[in-house]
């Protein structure tokens, strides 16, 4: 099972989530993550989606997202060639006792503290997704009150080719 990121220059129109998302599931392909957000033109937004599956799916995938009258250009972000980052916030269970703990792994992963009340405090961590299920499983001694993954977002590295 191989693994890719698809960056989608997609029109910033109501419905263009729904009807990328509903290819997707009209085929019974499933998606590992996806993040949407409008672009330096406001026309458009970048839809960043992971999705795994064998070749011949994924090469179906990108053939049928180009039908999309709303799909403008699909880059797809190769690791080397692309930055690709999640943002993880998590809230863990802490006291006087296991604070200092969590903040050292904290500080190993360059994680923001973002919230500490007397009973917990809130870790935001931002990453390649490596080292967000690292840094989650060095917390795994300590109890996860609540998580949560933005899921991939990233960009080709370099100068826009126009």
């Amino acid at each position: 099972m191989d693994n890719i990121v698809l960056s989608l220059l997609v029109d910033n129109t109501s419905g263009v989530l729904s009807r990328v998302s509903g290819l997707f599931s009209r085929r019974g392909y499933n998606i590992d993550s996806v993040t949407v957000g409008v672009t330096e033109n406001p026309a458009y937004s970048r839809m960043t989606v992971a999705v795994s599956g064998d070749n011949a799916s994924l090469s179906q995938i990108k053939k049928q997202l180009n039908k999309l009258e709303d799909v403008v250009e699909i880059v797809e972000l190769e690791p080397g060639k692309s930055v690709c980052r999640e943002l993880v916030l998590v809230k863990v269970r802490s006291d006087k006792d296991t604070r200092q703990d969590i903040m050292s792994i904290a500080n190993i992963f360059r994680a923001n503290i973002v919230d500490v009340s007397k009973g917990s405090m809130i870790i935001e961590l931002t990453g390649a997704t490596s080292k967000c299920e690292a840094f989650l499983g060095l917390l795994d001694g300590f109890e996860i009150i609540e998580l949560v993954r933005t899921g991939l977002t990233g960009l080709v590295r370099g100068q826009r080719q126009d």
